[in-house]
């Protein structure tokens, strides 16, 4: 049966990808004076499993590049080498050179060439440190000069092993129960053992095949084995001791507890439940037109449409959320790799990582993070030097955080460095003709580096100083509908606080009347509503406040803000709807309620452009186009407002 292995590229790419995460994971946790002999099977179980299937498919320079990576973690794991820090350096610059390559196959881009031959040369020139006269491959081999070279492949990975009865060798598995399955490759007699004396050659098969009884095989001859042969399924079988005969006896199929799906099919079942949520509002509407008992059992049955409705949408929803930690992990190698550079101390600190956020708001994360994690390394810490002398340790430290609060996510970035120094800026601010003024409060100061260009840096480094940076962070946290905050104190260090909505599809709102246009209002900033008393407002310049609860509280005429005539001018004979953002908290006028309803979120910006004090707008079960009020744009405008005002 010949079958075209090209459809198992993609997850190859993703498994191969996950393999590189846990390598580097690994190599960063790794005590070298004290290595974890399971860790370093771990890591040498992975470049065997990137090797194995990178020969398959004829990526030859992964295959070159893995191979002689995996020779030095044989010999590590077999404690026949010592690991240095410069060794382990050098297996992290492997696998950022390996990461390239991948990508490269993926795109099909052109290979990093010289960063693998300049890797390949390094490795080597470790291994020829180490005494060894095993021969090594290059990148760019056949697949057949690499098998000659290289340990058993035990199928390269794409057969699993179960029921093991006695240990066996790479060779008996592949020699006695494979014959022409092994692609080709011979395998050598020399396969290491883990010190346990079990097998760790990863062999978790990529997922490629289903487990079926394998009938037995005669053993091939010299001749037969060096001819390629066709992919054949992965079966379960029981290996056993060269010799034995191989039991026929079929084995339960084992179920996959996951399965891999295109973002853009889950991308597709969202918009899909979005317009279900549309069409079940209009039959709702539909329902309470209708009398009598037809009306109640349409009633009874459109109930039970949105109770199904919401739960594939809650369904659909937490497909689509992961892990923040799938970002967070990246972090440590960086934080590793910069702190060496700039010659400082500094641990990272990584707290809520289980906390689940939109995958679409992860991938759109990873490089403002990057930035401020490489801000507060190379701006917020000090040297050990200064450190000491200010009475602090030598060590700095960096906390990434993730925390869920009501419909958000906050990110935090805190160190405790130096922290933002307020002259600098406010000179800087000066010398760029920025609006500004010496009794300006430190939150307001703090907000000038996110303008186009402002940098504060002594000198032009390869980490910063150009004045670019930071106004790109807040233009790209902006566009996935979020806001960042900073909190800093001179010598305890700075809060970078980065506040993301918790998914950008769909909200549960309470739709509010204003004139003869409908807003809803998300129902996680909402307080309560009320009718307020003439006695209960105020005026301040030519805005009214609220006094309630003991303080007063910004209000904002929601029908002033969005220009919208025929509405209701006095407070007193409107609702006013009393909202929390973050830290702030302001009221809203209004005409009416109208009701809770789930709508479904789309974006303005694609079709027009951003509006001040909109998050996006949804269609209504009567096909109009309602906006979604943003709380915390309102807030700010709330706050900007007041301070020009008690300014003036």
């Amino acid at each position: 049966m010949n079958v075209d292995v090209e459809q198992f590229h993609a997850v190859f790419f993703d498994e191969s990808n996950e393999h590189l995460q846990a390598m580097e994971d690994l190599l960063m946790t790794l005590d070298v004076d004290n290595p974890d002999s399971e860790a370093l099977n771990s890591i040498f179980r992975a470049a065997h499993s990137i090797k194995g299937g990178s020969g398959i498919f004829g990526f030859d320079a992964l295959t070159g590049l893995t191979h002689v990576m995996e020779t030095l973690l044989d010999r590590a794991r077999n404690q026949t080498m010592s690991l240095s820090v410069e060794i382990v350096d050098l297996f992290l610059e492997t696998v950022d050179t390996l990461n390239a390559t991948l990508q490269a196959y993926k795109d099909g881009g052109e290979l990093p060439s010289d960063a693998i031959n300049a890797g390949i040369d390094r490795l080597e020139a470790v291994l020829g440190s180490t005494g060894s006269s095993e021969p090594v491959a290059q990148a760019g081999e056949s697949d057949d000069v690499l098998a000659e070279s290289e340990d058993a492949d035990d199928g390269f990975g794409f057969f699993d092993f179960d029921d093991i009865a006695e240990p066996a060798t790479a060779v008996d598995a592949t020699d006695d129960l494979f014959g022409d399955l092994a692609f080709g490759a011979e395998a050598s007699t020399d396969n290491p053992q883990a010190p346990d004396g079990k097998e760790t050659d990863d062999i978790s098969g990529f997922g490629f095949f289903d487990d079926e009884a394998l009938p037995a095989q005669p053993a091939a001859s010299q001749s037969e084995k060096s001819q390629p042969a066709p992919v054949t399924p992965k079966q379960n079988v029981t290996p056993i001791a060269k010799g034995k005969a191989v039991s026929q006896t079929k084995t339960p199929a084992k179920e996959s507890g996951s399965i891999r799906v295109d973002t853009y099919k889950i991308d597709g079942m969202v918009n899909l439940v979005g317009e279900l949520v549309i069409t079940q509002s209009m039959l709702s509407m539909i329902g309470n037109e209708v009398d009598g008992k037809a009306g109640e059992m349409l009633q009874t049955a459109i109930d039970e449409l949105q109770r199904n409705t919401r739960e594939i949408q809650e369904s659909v929803m937490s497909m689509r959320m992961l892990p923040v930690n799938m970002t967070f992990n990246r972090f440590p190698r960086v934080v590793r790799d910069l702190s060496q550079k700039l010659g400082k101390q500094v641990k990272l600190v990584i707290e809520g990582g289980a906390t689940e956020i939109d995958k679409s708001l992860i991938e759109k994360l990873v490089d403002p993070l990057t930035h401020l994690v490489r801000n507060s390394i190379d701006h917020g810490i000090e040297s050990p030097e200064t450190r000491q002398a200010a009475g602090k340790p030598a060590s700095g430290t960096v906390v990434l955080s993730a925390a869920q609060k009501g419909s958000s996510i906050i990110i935090s970035i805190q160190d405790d460095g130096a922290g933002l120094n307020r002259e600098r800026i406010l000179n800087k601010a000066m010398e760029n003709g920025l609006i500004h003024s010496d009794d300006m409060p430190d939150s307001d100061i703090w907000k000038l580096i996110f303008e186009p260009g402002f940098s504060t840096a002594a000198e032009v480094t390869d980490v910063s100083g150009r004045g670019v940076g930071m106004d790109v962070v807040r233009r790209n946290i902006e566009s996935i509908g979020g806001r960042i905050e900073i909190e800093s104190k001179v010598g305890e260090g700075s809060s970078f606080n980065i506040h993301l909505p918790l998914t950008l599809a769909i909200v549960d709102g309470m739709c509010v009347a204003v004139g003869d246009q409908i807003f809803v209002v998300p129902l996680l900033n909402i307080i309560e509503s009320f009718q307020p008393r003439a006695e209960q407002l105020q005026s301040l310049s030519n805005d009214n406040v609220l006094w309630i609860r003991g303080e007063y509280w910004p209000l904002v005429a929601l029908h002033e803000l969005m220009d919208v005539e025929g509405a209701i001018d006095a407070p007193e004979e409107g609702i006013v709807v009393l909202l929390e953002s973050g830290k702030k908290r302001f009221g809203v006028q209004v005409d009416a309620l109208l009701g809770q309803q789930q709508v479904v979120i789309k974006s303005l910006e694609k079709h027009y452009r951003k509006v001040a004090g909109v998050a996006g707008a949804t269609i209504m079960g009567d096909g109009k186009v309602a906006l979604i009020l943003d709380a915390d744009s309102i807030a700010q405008t709330c706050q900007d407002a007041l301070k020009q005002e008690a300014c003036a």
